[in-house]
């Protein structure tokens, strides 16, 4: 699906790429699920839309939250917070395995960090998550002992470690077209 050039992310486990892949990117992690969190909507907190993407991946790029790029918000629900017209805090939702829904994105410009924006959002996303009856959880990279303790006093408790890692396809890399399973119906 993802031709010569393409990025393909490896997370989880160590999974070492082909000996011919780069790895551009491995990061230590722990995966954090909810354990009592404090829910809730917040009244200051707009739900943010594709013509908001601009400006938030200008807020990523001052904040580095972890990965975001511009279709990322078709993934799921995101909430900013603006002052004077900026955007200047944002969480939101990215993977969604069945009965879960991970929070991705939390982040707050610098000159407005302290005032509780971050904890704020997300409340307002666990919040909608658990309105759909599923259960928040969210990956933070294991040296972000600042964002963990963070999201451990929010409710959240530590499940498992995990590794990131992303490695390039070389451009000669070919791949061939799997056979068509016999056993597979083109037809509902």
């Amino acid at each position: 699906m993802a031709g010569p050039g393409a990025v393909i992310l490896l997370a989880g486990v160590a999974v070492a790429p082909p000996p011919s892949w780069d790895l551009v990117i491995r990061v230590d992690g722990v995966q954090l699920v909810d354990d009592g969190i404090a829910a809730a909507p917040d009244e200051e907190a707009v739900r943010l839309t594709s013509a908001d993407v601009p400006e938030m991946l200008r807020l990523i790029e001052r904040t580095k939250p972890g990965p975001f790029l511009p279709r990322t918000i078709e993934l799921g629900i995101y909430l900013g917070v603006r002052r004077d017209g900026e955007l200047i805090a944002m969480a939101g939702e990215r993977l969604h395995p069945p009965g879960w829904s991970e929070v991705s994105a939390v982040c707050t410009d610098a000159a407005f960090r302290g005032q509780g924006l971050a904890t704020r959002l997300v409340h307002a996303i666990a919040h909608g998550i658990r309105a759909r009856g599923e259960t928040a959880f969210l990956h933070a990279a294991a040296d972000n002992t600042n964002a963990i303790r963070l999201y451990e006093s929010l409710g959240f408790r530590q499940r498992r470690t995990a590794i990131f890692q992303a490695a390039r396809v070389p451009d000669d890399c070919v791949f061939s077209k799997p056979a068509r399973q016999p056993w597979r119906s083109n037809t509902p």
